[in-house]
């Protein structure tokens, strides 16, 4: 009921604004034509999609990661992380950048990027080599998978809105939002983490006075699990949305997505672990013991390295066996649609108890002007 309330209402704000109903239903028509016919446009459409794909996909992933004060999925550790770090290591292979054949061909939900599994003569001899193999520079690579970082960022961004916003709405209505009353009624006798918390969070809303756009900057460019508790400071203590959105903007989708992406391509790049493993035995060479088994510990791991990014070759069989996808993608896969669909589970329930709320303070405000 909560759900189909909404949607009325979003219905209603199209049909009293004429210009806006319009130049939705020109758009809607334009988009059903380019999509159904046939003609020579068809080629650019497809490209435009997998574009959008691709956005959607790398936000939608940010977003995941940082709404649900907390609760969200870590995306970055099981997608973009990954990414970056397979896109070096297969540049460092091949000596080369150009991998993709377009800047959509990156991880996605239910398919692998097209030049993970492909030999590295496909794509033609190395362009940067070094004395130690091939050498692509850090910025090179850096360049190729800029885009899916920052459109990820974003993502992390837009999902710190909604704290944001239930407390900007609960400052307008002279209430407090949840995590304040939690605060205010939460007891020391919890544990010596939960105490520890807690009085990180006290911290936090009693110096609210310096909040300011270099302060929400700095806040928003560091791994901070606390940031949650900025966005509810903002908006109860009435921070312009535009000052509070692009200091957050800016620090997770410039600064912070790129201290993450050049630290993994700096753990993934063949010259820093050349330089790693000279050091490491160097220094570990005087412990007895292990000057004769750290070589071969190395050893073991680039074979594991190169194994792993070795060419699968196809298969030759024409027999086609049905049988179930066991594989490690497919039930990871599963495992994030069905902690999507939670999350999604989620959000309906916290409408309809909002609804329920607010007809049961209607129905207590009615009982009120009846005995008055």
């Amino acid at each position: 009921m909560a759900m189909m309330q909404y949607l009325m209402k979003s219905i209603a704000y199209l049909l009293s604004h004429r210009w806006c109903m319009l130049f939705s239903m020109i758009a809607g028509l334009a988009l059903i034509l380019l999509v159904t016919t046939d003609g020579p446009h068809v080629k650019h459409v497809e490209e435009v999609l997998k574009h959008l794909q691709f956005g959607l996909w790398w936000v939608a992933l940010g977003v995941a990661s940082s709404i649900g004060l907390g609760s969200g999925l870590h995306t970055f550790v099981l997608y973009l992380g990954p990414h970056i770090a397979l896109f070096t290591i297969k540049a460092m292979k091949c000596g080369r950048v150009d991998l993709k054949m377009a800047p959509y061909d990156t991880i996605q939900f239910q398919k692998t990027p097209l030049w993970l599994h492909k030999d590295c003569s496909e794509f033609g001899p190395p362009v940067f080599s070094s004395s130690h193999g091939t050498s692509v520079p850090l910025s090179s690579i850096l360049l190729q998978v800029q885009l899916e970082a920052v459109l990820w960022g974003l993502g992390t961004a837009l999902g710190e809105l909604p704290p944001y916003f239930i407390s900007r709405a609960a400052s307008l209505s002279g209430s407090k939002v949840e995590a304040m009353e939690e605060l205010d009624t939460s007891s020391e006798n919890n544990g010596f983490i939960a105490t520890r918390l807690t009085q990180m969070k006290r911290w936090f809303f009693s110096h609210a006075q310096c909040l300011n756009f270099f302060t929400i900057l700095i806040l928003a460019s560091v791994p901070n699990p606390l940031f949650d508790l900025a966005g509810i400071m903002c908006g109860q203590f009435g921070i312009p949305f535009w000052k509070f959105f692009f200091a957050t903007l800016i620090g997770k989708a410039i600064i912070k997505t790129h201290i993450q992406t050049v630290f993994i391509i700096s753990v993934c790049n063949n010259q820093l672990l050349y330089w790693v493993e000279t050091k490491m035995i160097r220094m570990l060479s005087f412990i007895p013991g292990l000057e004769t088994m750290l070589p071969k510990i190395i050893a073991k791991l680039h074979s594991m390295k190169d194994k792993y990014m070795a060419t699968k070759t196809p298969s030759t069989s024409n027999i086609k066996v049905n049988k179930w996808d066991f594989s490690f993608a497919s039930v990871w896969n599963g495992v994030v649609t069905i902690m999507l669909l939670n999350f999604f589970v989620k959000i309906v329930n916290a409408t309809a108890q909002r609804y329920l709320k607010r007809q049961q303070e209607e129905e207590l405000a009615s009982l009120k002007n009846k005995s008055s």
